[in-house]
């Protein structure tokens, strides 16, 4: 069986730090804590766990962080979470079955990272994350903020999901200040980091300096396909902001040019003809979201209410509103199929109901 070292890098985490840690100490076989100046009681917590907790001053640098907690690591692989994160109950389990398993030939085993959920507590959005990574195999964090690893070696797609459950939120300013520092500082952005220095602007809502970073990184071409369509999107969420919508149906569309389509820019793309009262020209992007394929080893940001329920529902109303009532019930009743409980289904039912008991 391979052997597993936990690598956290934590700051002030004492509300979370336990409920992570007691998830998974009985699945890994080292725990190292790098602590970067927490001043509550994370260190006292992180002393049930382990003795391996170290000090290393924060530098505005996560990758710097997290490579300082491998550097410690004696096992096998390293294996990283941050204090919010958890495994369920199932996950444990998929965890120690692969743990079991572990090729020694596998360099980097990919997880999916939970991070968005809808009220009920199903997932809505996932991604694949490098999850566990084999120790002292030459491959180093990179990256000030939105750190990663590149893998060297075979990869290893595993079916354990990491959760992440965030209590309070993080500094929102925290990351921009981080690239803007850099950028004073002379220091020019790779690929990855430029878009993520874009989103960070999309995320302070300054859309014009935003749209200026996305589409010097789209015209340089070296991003990643992925990055290159989330930049189109989010240069399309820019324009709705500043009020360009032809502009903003411009840039979805042109996101087929890097790749097929995505269902999550279908139904932006439906969503701007649903705005605009076509919903002839709505119905036909929805439909064509429900035609896509969800592949979420491509390493994309994935929501998966984009797969099934959205188009469904909003076909639902689509259909309603050109006459077609068979087809508005149908599609109704294919979004309960995802979602039974939701508020909209069961208002549409009524809705229905009462429409056909008055044409009786």
């Amino acid at each position: 069986m391979a052997s597993i070292s936990l690598c956290m890098i934590v700051k002030n985490e004492e509300d979370v730090l336990g409920r992570c840690l007691d998830s998974v100490a009985d699945l890994v076989d080292e725990i190292v804590i790098v602590d970067t100046g927490s001043t509550d009681r994370t260190r006292e917590i992180a002393a049930r766990f382990t003795d391996q907790i170290f000090d290393f001053p924060w530098q505005d640098d996560f990758a710097a962080a997290r490579n300082e907690s491998f550097a410690h690591a004696a096992m096998d692989y390293c294996m990283w979470l941050d204090a919010d994160d958890v495994l369920l109950e199932e996950d444990r389990e998929k965890f120690l079955a692969l743990k079991e398993g572990l090729s020694p030939a596998v360099s980097v085993v990919m997880a999916p990272y939970h991070t968005g959920f809808d009220k009920d507590g199903r997932v809505t959005f996932l991604y694949y994350r490098e999850r566990i990574i084999k120790n002292r195999a030459g491959m180093h964090w990179a990256g000030a903020v939105h750190e990663v690893v590149t893998p060297v070696g075979a990869v290893l797609y595993a079916d354990f999901a990491v959760t992440h459950r965030k209590t309070h939120p993080s500094d929102p300013d925290r990351n921009l200040r981080i690239y803007q520092a850099q950028l004073d500082a002379g220091k020019k952005l790779e690929p990855r980091q430029q878009f993520y220095y874009g989103r960070e602007l999309y995320y302070h809502q300054r859309w014009e300096d935003a749209l200026e970073v996305f589409e010097q990184f789209l015209k340089e071409g070296r991003g990643w396909v992925e990055n290159n369509i989330d930049a189109c999107c989010l240069c399309a969420y820019c324009q709705k902001e500043l009020g360009h919508a032809q502009e903003e149906l411009a840039v979805l569309l042109r996101t087929f040019a890097y790749d097929q389509p995505r269902a999550e820019v279908c139904c932006e793309i439906g969503r701007w003809f649903f705005q605009k009262e076509n919903y002839r020209q709505a119905a036909y992007w929805y439909t064509l979201a429900l035609t896509c394929t969800r592949d979420d080893q491509r390493g994309s940001f994935v929501s998966l209410d984009c797969y099934g329920y959205l188009p469904c529902i909003q076909l639902c109303v689509c259909y309603s509103h050109l006459g077609n009532l068979k087809r508005a019930i149908t599609f109704n009743e294919l979004a309960a199929a995802y979602k039974p409980d939701s508020p909209a289904v069961c208002y549409n039912r009524e809705v229905f109901r009462t429409m056909l008991e008055e044409a009786l």
